[in-house]
């Protein structure tokens, strides 16, 4: 819940200037920005390579929702993905696994893309139930699409105890659950496994992010406030080359 509109031009105009020589090619770059700037943003970043993601969705698609945004809203300013299940929405908002998957549902629908965030507290990592946690949180979106309808779902995996903490997992932690998370997908389709970009997120910066991304079932970041600086957010985009 960070920006304005101001802030939207300024650094997209910064972004552009420099964006060039920073973001390798072949390298994705999505910004999720708060759902009242949204337009805003596709607005002054027509043109670039940005793509434009929302950070929530609702469940339904119409109706006496207040306050909700839903999938078609999305569409309409020009949203290609949306996050969904983000550790704050399941912590402070009681965002379940049901909701998760209607969410995606909602998506699916009008073809926006999911990024879907998976994560365990520390209290379930110190009581040893990490994987269970993560497991969990996969398996109910797997179990209730098909591979051909998950073909452009993203996972991103966040460590809630990793995030604006400062704290970062390990690389070598982080790299675990990765493969973990790609061999559950791979249960459900080789294909979708091998295909798909598993993101880490939690405290991702320009100090960490590049020997984050050298892991081998690490394809990228889900960053968090180190995007709100240009240079550092594009020093990230850098080291995921």
């Amino acid at each position: 819940m960070n920006g304005s509109v101001a802030f939207v031009r300024d650094y997209l105009e910064a972004f552009a200037e420099q964006s060039a020589e920073m973001v390798p090619e072949g390298v994705q770059v999505i910004i999720a920005p708060p759902a009242v700037l949204l337009s805003e943003f596709a607005n002054s970043s027509e043109g670039s390579s940005i793509q434009l993601a929302a950070q929530n969705v609702a469940t339904e698609e119409a109706g006496a929702y207040t306050g909700e945004i839903s999938a078609p809203m999305l569409k309409d300013v020009a949203c290609v993905w949306s996050l969904v299940g983000h550790s704050e929405r399941r912590s402070l908002y009681g965002e379940t696994d049901s909701d998760v998957v209607a969410k995606i549902s909602q998506l699916l629908k009008v073809g926006l893309k999911p990024v879907l965030c998976v994560g365990e507290t520390l209290d379930e990592r110190e009581a040893g139930r990490a994987q269970e946690v993560v497991n969990s949180q996969v398996d109910a979106v797997l179990g209730a699409f098909t591979a051909e309808q998950l073909a452009e779902l993203v996972i991103a995996y966040e460590p809630v105890w990793a995030i604006g903490t400062g704290k970062t997992a390990t690389p070598e932690q982080a790299q675990e659950m990765h493969a973990a998370i790609r061999k559950r997908v791979e249960s459900k389709s080789i294909d979708l496994a091998s295909e798909m970009a598993i993101l880490y997120g939690g405290s991702v910066n320009t100090e960490t992010a590049e020997e984050l991304f050298s892991q081998n079932d690490i394809d990228g970041g889900l960053v968090g406030g180190a995007s709100l600086k240009v240079g550092d957010f594009l020093q990230i985009c850098k080291s995921a080359g």
